[in-house]
Formats: structure tokens, C-alpha cells, sequence
């Protein structure tokens, strides 16, 4: 690790035995470390445990990622690592300090990792071709709450393609701490009230939960949208949506 610049680095899923060797070597060589907040979390156990695994470190939420006038400026003389949970590239905000740097003229490097969106459909058991448009659901935020996730699912529905669903982490929306994770309760009561207002009923779909994927407390549950309402436990949760399933791919969820 030569030189100064800017290098994003991916974490992977939230366990840090799932880090890269060559990741692991980047952020450990960097002069200043910033752990990425507010677009995915870590697990507070792993997070007691980075500054062991790279060094010191410390936080940067959204406002300081989507102005990053400092971090550039750092990034102009010293060796910066910012630190993403999953790939580093999953994220426009990431995508965008790219362009930032080469317009400055800064070097910019990708420690690439594992990511929640290569993950899931497998394991779950469902086959990753068989993927639309991804989509997220958000908090409601008084009486507005945007139709456009389910009709995402609608539109990959038509076509014979699953959905993955991504849930909020922030119910402020502004990603400057104390995250909140979506609950399974609370993302089905988002989706049924998407599905009141564009007169769709949802109640007998089939869903699949997945939940801390790629650490040791990976769960997955499928059900209708009562059945995974009513699912407790778990950290960061994500939903498949899917299509008319496949043989294999029935039996597959079965399983769970």
C-alpha cells in the first residue's frame, strides 16, 4: 500500500473472519481508518473487535461520506481506508467518491467483499438468475410511505423474477447514528400497507426472511406475511419476494 489516496474496503457481511487477506493488509497499512456507518451496520461484537483486527479507527456517518471534502483532503496526502460493511461498491456513495477522486487526481483503490445481495438468493435456495430489480423498504415517515418497492415486486412478479427486498436501517432517514434496524413485524406492516393503497393483496405470498446472513447467526424463515411477522430475534434482516418457484428451488425452501 503505496502512497497516498483514498482506498474503500469491504468488511464483508459482518463477520470479520470473512475479510480478505489482501483487505485485512490495506487497512492495516492505512494512516487514517473510518468505519461507514450509516449504510450498513456491524455488529457490536465485531466492532469491539476491528481495532484488533486493523487498528484504530473511528466512525463517519453520512454527512461527512456524502461531503467528503475532509476525507479528500486527508486523502491528497495520506494513505485513508474507509471501511464498508459488504462491498464497498454497493453503495452509490461509494461509486461517487470514485468520480470525486479522479476528478481531484487522488488515487482510489477497492478492497472488494462479500456483499448481502450474493449471499441470500443461494442460500436461500433460490437460483440468482431467476433476480429482478432489487428494491428497499423504507420507514414510514407520518402518512407518506412510497408505493414504488412493491411495484418493483409487482413488475418482477410479471416477469417470473424474485425480488430481494433490502429493509431500512434508520428510521430518521438522516444516517447520522442510532440506526434502527427494520424489524420482520414492522416490514410486513410496511408492505401491507403499500399493498392497501395500490389494492393488491399480499397476505397469502409467500416470503422468505433472511436474517445476520454470512455470520454465525444466520436464519432464514419462510411463510406468509403473518408467519414472518411474527418472527423475533435476529439483527439486520432482509426479505425474498419470490416468483412461481421451481421444482428444486421449492424443495429448497422446504428446508427451512
Amino acid at each position: 500500500m503505496d502512497g497516498s489516496g483514498l482506498w474503500l474496503i469491504g468488511l464483508g457481511p459482518g463477520d470479520l473472519n470473512q475479510m480478505s487477506i489482501s483487505a485485512q493488509s490495506a487497512a492495516k497499512s492505512a494512516e487514517y481508518r473510518f468505519l461507514e456507518g450509516y449504510t450498513a451496520l456491524l455488529p457490536l461484537e465485531e466492532m469491539n473487535k476491528l481495532e484488533s483486527v486493523i487498528g484504530t479507527w473511528d466512525l463517519r456517518m453520512r454527512s461527512s461520506v456524502e461531503h467528503p471534502e475532509e476525507l479528500l483532503d486527508l486523502a491528497q496526502e495520506h494513505r485513508v481506508a474507509l471501511l464498508v460493511v459488504g462491498d464497498p461498491l454497493q453503495a452509490t456513495t461509494h461509486v461517487d467518491l470514485q468520480l470525486r477522486c479522479l476528478q481531484r487526481g487522488i488515487p482510489c483503490h477497492v478492497e472488494h467483499g462479500i456483499s448481502i445481495t450474493t449471499i441470500v438468493t443461494g442460500a436461500a435456495g433460490l437460483q440468482s438468475y431467476r433476480f429482478g430489480r432489487q428494491c428497499t423498504f423504507a420507514y414510514p415517515y407520518g402518512d407518506y410511505l412510497p408505493t414504488s418497492p412493491l411495484e418493483v415486486i409487482l413488475e418482477n412478479k410479471e416477469r417470473g423474477l424474485h425480488t430481494l427486498a433490502l429493509l431500512d436501517l434508520d428510521p430518521t432517514g438522516m444516517g447520522e447514528g442510532n440506526q434502527i434496524p427494520m424489524t420482520p413485524q414492522i416490514a410486513v406492516d410496511v408492505l401491507l400497507k403499500m399493498a392497501s393503497k395500490l389494492e393488491v393483496d399480499v397476505d397469502d405470498w409467500l416470503l422468505v426472511l433472511c436474517s445476520d446472513m454470512g455470520t454465525k447467526d444466520a436464519r432464514v424463515a419462510v411463510g406468509t406475511t403473518q408467519d414472518i411477522a411474527s418472527v423475533s430475534g435476529g439483527r439486520i434482516h432482509c426479505l425474498l419476494i419470490p416468483a412461481e418457484l421451481h421444482d428444486v428451488e421449492e424443495a429448497a425452501l422446504a428446508r427451512w
